[in-house]
């Protein structure tokens, strides 16, 4: 199992103070900025893109940014994620119209490459390419809002990813997105998820590092 990181998700911070934002939320003991990329098309919502990307790192931002693109098609915006500085970058298997050429995308602009499975996507393609993958991600919500509340069937589908990951033996990391809160983490973490994406769970709090402190506490009695 990979060490725990938590992976606040900007989509719920305040955009009119963005880099201070994300600041705070790493001084707090965050570990990766998770990005999400919208694009009204694949999901009924429209985001941020590379511009913003590039803004933070241009702002300081040292941090792992985890981008996280529900857009179709992919392959034309991962060059632009990848200049602007994103660290690993991840897309849904159905919005690319050859799965594996867009991880090899991925990888050849310097980024670690993972892969999105909605609350309702077969796992079949994992078949082919986990042993390509840096991270797969599993939705516990339907994409497109924040604030969506978990779906508990995404926890059979964590055991399952996490036995074939463990069965590997590759250094695949396992992320969890959607209704992510103090009182499941615990459970999505006996699942087996080891990177954990929160939005308003982090970003609602007034106290971002007692957030932070009390899911790597729930985490941390699941794997004592």
């Amino acid at each position: 199992m990979q060490p725990t990181v938590i992976a606040p998700s900007i989509l719920s911070a305040n955009f009119a103070r963005l880099g201070e934002e994300v600041d705070n939320v790493l001084k707090a003991g965050a570990d990766w900025v998770h990005f999400d990329v919208m694009d009204n098309h694949y999901v009924p919502n429209l985001t941020i893109g590379p511009v913003v990307c590039e803004a933070l790192r241009k702002h300081g931002v040292t941090a792992p940014i985890d981008v996280h693109l529900m857009i179709e098609p992919v392959d034309r915006i991962v060059p632009d994620f990848a200049k602007a500085g994103a660290s690993l970058i991840s897309f849904h298997p159905e919005a690319s119209r050859h799965v594996h050429r867009t991880i090899q995308l991925i990888k050849s602009q310097g980024c670690q490459a993972g892969l999105v499975f909605n609350p309702a996507t077969s796992l079949d393609v994992l078949d082919y390419v986990l042993e390509d993958l840096d991270l797969v991600l599993l939705m516990s919500v339907n994409p497109g809002f924040g604030g969506q509340a978990f779906i508990p069937s995404a926890l059979d589908k964590l055991r399952h990813v996490r036995e074939r990951i463990d069965a590997s033996g590759k250094p695949i990391r396992l992320e969890i997105d959607g209704g992510v809160k103090t009182d499941n983490i615990a459970e999505i973490a006996r699942a087996g998820a080891d990177t954990f994406v929160a939005g308003s769970a982090i970003f609602g709090h007034p106290d971002y590092a007692r957030i932070i402190r009390d899911m790597r506490d729930a985490i941390a009695s699941v794997r004592a």
